[in-house]
């Protein structure tokens, strides 16, 4: 893999800090405890009121808890493990480095720009800088003309194309009826609490929705970038589909209100994806060791 040095620093760098933010968003406790706050829209807002995110909304640390537990205890781990088969020469490693790469991206740009400014402002700052440029490189090591020889011609293309654009449909559908009617009647979403903008729902619907949408296209029409977004957009659903699932599980436990539908739809993603996640990677197929990129 070209510049395989750079990215392996980056990825230590990642570890390193994801550790130490996730952990300590994670376990910290200091603080009073929740409050009621009235947002500049006259709204009142429950406050978490210690920890890490002592000024977010109590929905929002429970779902930032959860996903630096995902972070921790699920991301870290994997991607020690795919950037030691990366180093190794495994098509399946590099595979699963930039899917994993490409949720500590997401996650940690969303940290930047969503929560509330805090103590680790700077370290989600440098992480978000690491993943992005370790993607970047990793993704750009590929040879677009190789990558259709990694797959085997049994890998079912359709059906993972099918549920790549059910789940950017799904998301689309959901955050645009949560966003359209207040819009419409001249108010504010209720998800928006404090806070000034909709960052995740303009992530989602600026970038994973059509990122679905095109990559669904290309694998099913087996192009050789579609077979490489699509191991990166499955990859990388499988943490955030189960980062979901978690904020989901936290936000019940603190008493936040959570849709019947979404405590049902996405537990069901994240086993889908999984399962797409072990069949991409029983058809992956290792080239020989003259066929690797140095």
């Amino acid at each position: 893999m070209r510049n395989i040095r750079a990215v392996v620093v980056l990825c230590l760098m990642i570890m390193i800090l994801s550790v130490f933010a996730a952990g300590y968003g994670l376990f910290s406790t200091e603080g009073n405890g929740e409050y009621s706050f009235t947002s500049i829209r006259g709204e009142t807002v429950q406050i978490q009121g210690k920890g890490l995110y002592t000024h977010d909304s109590v929905s929002m640390a429970a779902q930032a808890r959860a996903q630096d537990g995902v972070t921790l205890f699920l991301g870290v781990p994997l991607l020690i493990l795919s950037l030691i088969m990366t180093v190794k020469g495994l098509i399946k490693g590099r595979l699963m480095l930039t899917g994993t790469l490409g949720y500590f991206l997401y996650t940690f740009s969303s940290y930047c720009f969503l929560a509330t400014y805090n103590s680790m402002f700077l370290v989600y700052v440098a992480l978000f800088s690491a993943s992005f440029f370790a993607f970047i490189v990793t993704l750009a090591s590929f040879e677009k003309s190789l990558v259709p020889t990694y797959f085997e011609e049994t890998l079912p293309v359709k059906s993972i194309g099918a549920f790549i654009w059910f789940i950017g449909f799904v998301i689309a559908m959901m955050w645009l009826g949560k966003i359209v009617n207040p819009l419409i009647n001249g108010a504010v979403p209720d998800i928006l609490e404090h806070y000034t903008t909709l960052t995740i729902q303009a992530l989602d619907l600026g970038i994973i929705v059509p990122l679905a949408v095109i990559t669904g296209y290309m694998v099913i029409r087996r192009q050789s970038f579609g077979y490489l977004l699509a191991s990166v957009v499955i990859i990388k659903g499988v943490m955030l589909l189960t980062s979901i699932s978690a904020m989901l599980g936290a936000m019940i436990y603190v008493g936040v209100e959570v849709s019947r539908a979404e405590t049902l739809i996405f537990p069901i993603f994240n086993a889908g994806i999984i399962v797409c996640f072990i069949i991409l990677l029983n058809n992956v197929r290792e080239p020989g060791k003259e066929e690797i990129i140095n």
